[in-house]
C-alpha cells in the first residue's frame, strides 16, 4: 500500500516536472519569435511574387489557344520572351503585353522579388556607348548619388547573352528602393545591330545615353588598349589602311567602324526617338566633369547632388578624380589601365582618318543637333 502510494507521488511529480519543462521550451520559443518580430526579422525575407517570364507563359498559352496555328510563329518556341512577343497579335513589346487585361494577379513587368531591402528591377537607364569614351568615368560619377544603383560589370545581356532570358538579366541587378533607379553600362550594345529591337522588346521607355568622343583619338586610345594586351600587334597604321597606297581606310576593323557614330545612331533610331538619348561628351566629362554630370542628372530625372566638390583633376592620369569620401583614407580614381600614354602614330595617318570621319561626323551633330567640336 505504502509502495503503491510512493509510486503514484513519484509518477505526478515526474508528470509536473515534464509539464513544468515543456512550459519552460514553449516559453523559450515564443520569446524567440517576438524577438525576431520585434527586429523585423518575421517580413524581411524575400517573397516570390507572381513574375513577368511566368505571367508571359501565361499569355502565350492563352494565345495559342485563341488563335490558330498560322497566326503565330514557330520562332517563339525556342526563343526568350523579349525576342518574339512583338509577333503576337496586337503586341509589339513587353511594355504592351504587361498591359493585357487578365482576371489573375497582374503582376508589375519589374518586380521579382521584393523585401525590406528593395527590389530587383530592369534597368531604368543604361549607358550603351561608347567603347573607350569614358563610359566608366560616367558610371562611377554617377554611383556617387544616393538615388542610382548600378552594376559593376558589365552584363552584355542584349549582345552576347541574350539567350539566357530576361530572369537572368534581372538577377544581375542590384536590389533598388522606389526611390531609386537601376541602371548598368555595356558600351557595345551601341555597335550590336540586334541591340536596340532587343532593348525594345523589353521595353521602349528605357533611357539610353551615349557617351562620345573625338573618333580618330578614341581609335587610338582602342588600338592602344588592345596592344597592351597583345604587344605583338601590328602598327596602328597597318591596321587602319586596307591599301596604303590608296589610302583606303577599313571600315571593318573595329577600331574604327565603333567611330562611325552616325551609322549606329540610324539603326537605334528605327526604335527609339531622339528624346529618349543622352549624348554626353567624353571631352567635356574630362574638362568639366561636374557640369556634364549637370546634364545626365537632369536627364535622369535626380537632383543634382553630384556637383563640383566632388572631384578633383589629378594631373598624372590626366583626367578629373572623386574626392576621397568620408571614412576613406585616399580619393578615388579609375583604375591602371585609364589613361594609358598613347604611342606615336605619324601625324599623315591621323590627318587621313580625320578626312575619313568629318563627313560622318557632320551627319552625327545634325541628327543630334550638337556640334561636338571634332572638326
Amino acid at each position: 500500500m505504502g509502495c503503491n502510494k510512493w509510486k503514484a507521488g513519484f509518477n505526478f511529480g515526474h508528470l509536473k516536472a515534464q509539464s513544468k519543462l515543456s512550459v519552460f521550451f514553449a516559453m523559450i520559443i515564443i520569446f524567440t519569435y517576438l524577438f525576431y518580430c520585434f527586429t523585423g526579422y518575421c517580413d524581411s525575407q524575400p517573397i516570390t511574387v507572381y513574375d513577368q517570364q511566368t505571367f508571359i507563359n501565361k499569355i502565350l498559352q492563352k494565345e495559342e489557344l485563341e488563335y490558330s496555328p498560322h497566326q503565330l510563329s514557330d520562332a517563339h518556341k525556342n526563343s526568350s520572351p523579349g525576342s518574339f512577343v512583338r509577333e503576337l497579335p496586337g503586341v509589339d513589346s513587353v511594355d504592351t503585353l504587361l498591359q493585357v487585361n487578365d482576371n489573375e494577379l497582374r503582376p508589375d513587368n519589374n518586380i521579382s522579388t521584393a523585401n525590406n531591402f528593395g527590389s530587383k528591377t530592369f534597368p531604368q537607364a543604361i549607358i550603351i556607348g561608347v567603347k573607350k569614351g569614358g563610359t566608366r568615368a560616367l558610371l562611377e560619377f554617377l554611383r556617387i548619388h544616393p538615388d542610382v544603383r548600378a552594376v559593376g560589370a558589365e552584363p552584355h545581356f542584349f549582345d552576347r547573352f541574350y539567350d539566357k532570358g530576361l530572369e537572368w538579366y534581372r538577377n544581375l541587378m542590384p536590389r533598388t528602393l522606389e526611390s531609386q533607379i537601376t541602371m548598368e553600362k555595356t558600351p557595345s550594345y551601341f555597335v550590336t545591330k540586334e541591340a536596340p529591337r532587343r532593348l525594345f522588346a523589353l521595353s521602349r521607355h528605357t533611357k539610353l545615353i551615349v557617351v562620345v568622343r573625338d573618333p580618330v583619338t578614341r581609335a587610338v586610345s582602342d588600338y592602344t588598349q588592345t596592344l597592351s594586351k597583345q604587344p605583338g600587334l601590328p602598327s596602328f597604321q597597318s591596321l587602319t589602311f586596307r591599301n596604303s597606297t590608296m589610302g583606303l581606310i577599313d571600315t571593318s576593323w573595329s577600331a574604327v567602324r565603333i567611330g562611325i557614330y552616325a551609322k549606329h545612331l540610324e539603326n537605334w533610331l528605327r526604335y527609339f526617338p531622339l528624346s529618349k538619348f543622352l549624348f554626353v561628351s567624353g571631352e567635356r566629362l574630362v574638362t568639366d566633369p561636374a557640369g556634364e554630370m549637370g546634364r545626365v542628372q537632369d536627364f535622369l530625372g535626380l537632383k543634382r547632388l553630384v556637383t563640383d566638390k566632388h572631384f578633383y583633376f589629378n594631373q598624372t592620369k590626366g583626367f578629373p578624380c572623386l574626392k576621397k569620401p568620408e571614412g576613406s583614407s585616399r580619393p578615388r580614381c579609375l583604375g591602371k589601365s585609364k589613361g594609358r600614354p598613347h604611342p606615336e602614330i605619324s601625324p599623315e595617318v591621323l590627318l587621313r582618318l580625320r578626312e575619313f570621319y568629318r563627313p560622318f561626323n557632320m551627319k552625327f551633330y545634325q541628327m543630334t543637333g550638337h556640334d561636338f567640336g571634332w572638326d
